[in-house]
């Protein structure tokens, strides 16, 4: 897992062919990676090192979930519709240290390409999957949750439960 101030955490990913087989590989990686991580509900390709525009997300387990759609993931994703911003906590493995208080939308459409087959999709979310696919879609922006707080004030050290 790649930490913060890690260079590929701040560019901005390039963007992949979806039916590539090291793309393929790439989303299985980042699956199998986000599935051993416990707490983890999303992972981009930056956090394994690789500046690309690739990310999976599964909210389904997480105690904030309401809606969700299992496990997916999307390459060059983009959000398209966004509304009703809305402040909530928010921590990364790549910055295990901190949590920060991030407003965000709380109902997005993301347009991405599947794995494999490169079909486009259209990704309607709510609530906390809204919130985990913008914080991942940010990852290949080369942005991460900090860069997105009010300042100072909004971050705090990450509790840990024993």
């Amino acid at each position: 897992m790649v930490r913060a101030p890690a260079t590929v955490l701040s560019s901005v990913g390039d963007a992949v062919d979806p039916t590539a087989p090291e793309t393929v590989q790439l989303a299985a990686d980042l699956v199998a990676t986000m599935r051993v991580s416990p707490g983890c509900v999303g992972l981009a390709a930056p956090q394994v090192g690789v500046g690309a525009k690739v990310f999976c997300v599964d909210v389904t387990e997480h105690p904030k979930t309401r809606g969700h759609h299992g496990t997916f993931v999307l390459c060059n994703a983009v959000v398209v519709e966004s509304s009703r911003n809305e402040k909530a906590r928010e921590g990364c493995m790549s910055v295990p240290d901190l949590t920060g208080d991030v407003k965000r939308a709380s109902r997005i459409v993301v347009h991405g390409q599947l794995p494999g087959t490169g079909e486009q999709v259209e990704v309607s979310a709510e609530a906390f999957e809204a919130r985990a696919l913008q914080h991942e879609i940010d990852h290949c922006e080369g942005l991460l949750f900090l860069d997105r707080v009010a300042g100072a004030h909004a971050i705090y050290p990450r509790k840990t439960y024993l």
